[in-house]
């Protein structure tokens, strides 16, 4: 009913939402509880806020082992601060504002991002599509691509050159600072480099294990090497300027990523499937007018961005200060 609280308490544990007025009649899977707030007592909305300020808590409850959750009995005996109505309505007031604002610069960003797509199909026709507007090849003919020499377990030391797999090129694509969790010596990345070659400025680093097609340009800040057919690599090519590929790259992987499987297990970017795919032979003036727009662009999401985590970073301080 409106007003009621749903707690996820099998997989994904401790997510809560309220349920909104006029909303259609649905059911619910058993991996989600339904918690009637004593209105009395209780305000719906602060009874969320108060379950997400304590997620932590109520996942370190849950158990099992192919998936785990947490038993209602357990949910009910979870203990909760309940302060008087008025200062529950105070806090939720507080607290859905800035989460209006924290949605609103997230939308923010998504609009920008739709914005530099719609640009490039205005520049460039739709990637998915031969309008005839440009001569079309394997992108295998134009760049070279591949991934990495393969470094074993054993390999792994606990400083030294920062060891790249999905989880920091999803980190470093949204722009976020990343914690390195795995290193190989000096000694190993310079072996490498001088046999193999590393990873240069403006060359695409590809997410091709998990999570699929997410897409970082090497800024050739820092010496790092990265994980073998976890992430796949186009070298910077004097065909393609790195801005202009990468956009038309997030495409393309995304409209394959239903034929991208390199076994039963799992789905996976495969090195053969990125060389054979049909791209655009786009003039370098025309790339270079396309990238200027989309540093314009980046200008703009680097403002929202700020004024995202300042707003999350005040969220966070109120949970942190009403919630305990």
């Amino acid at each position: 009913k409106s007003g009621d609280v749903l707690l996820t308490i099998v997989g994904t544990v401790g997510r809560a939402a309220v349920v909104g007025e006029n909303m259609p009649q649905f059911t619910l899977q058993r991996s989600v509880a339904v918690l009637h707030p004593n209105v009395e007592i209780c305000d719906s909305r602060y009874l969320m806020y108060a379950l997400q300020a304590n997620r932590n808590h109520i996942e370190s409850r849950a158990k099992g082992v192919a998936q785990k959750g947490i038993y209602l009995k357990e949910v009910a005996d979870i203990e909760l601060q309940i302060p008087l109505l008025s200062e529950q309505t105070h806090r939720v007031k507080v607290l859905d504002k800035i989460a209006f604002v924290i949605k609103f610069h997230q939308k923010q960003l998504q609009k920008l991002d739709e914005l530099v797509k719609a640009r490039f199909v205005e520049l460039f026709g739709d990637p998915l599509l031969d309008d005839g507007r440009y001569c079309k090849a394997p992108l295998g003919c134009l760049a070279q691509v591949g991934s990495s020499k393969r470094i074993f377990e054993k390999e792994y030391v606990s400083e030294g050159i920062p060891f790249y797999r999905t989880k920091e090129i999803v980190e470093l694509s949204n722009g976020n600072k990343i914690s390195t969790e795995l290193f190989i010596t000096p000694k190993r990345y310079n072996e490498i480099r001088d046999e193999y070659g590393v990873p240069q400025a403006g060359d695409l680093l590809i997410s091709a294990v998990g999570t699929i097609g997410v897409i970082w340009i090497v800024d050739g800040k820092n010496d790092f090497y990265f994980k073998d057919g976890n992430l796949l690599r186009v070298a910077n090519s004097d065909n393609f300027m790195p801005v202009y590929l990468k956009c038309l790259l997030e495409t393309l992987i995304c409209a394959h990523k239903s034929k991208m499987s390199s076994g039963t297990a799992y789905a996976a970017l495969t090195i053969s499937t990125l060389k054979e795919m049909s791209v655009y032979k786009v003039p370098l003036a025309e790339q270079s007018q396309f990238s200027t727009f989309v540093s314009q662009v980046d200008k703009s999401k680097v403002a929202v961005q700020k004024s995202l985590d300042e707003a999350q970073l005040l969220f966070d301080s109120l949970m942190q200060q009403y919630f305990g």
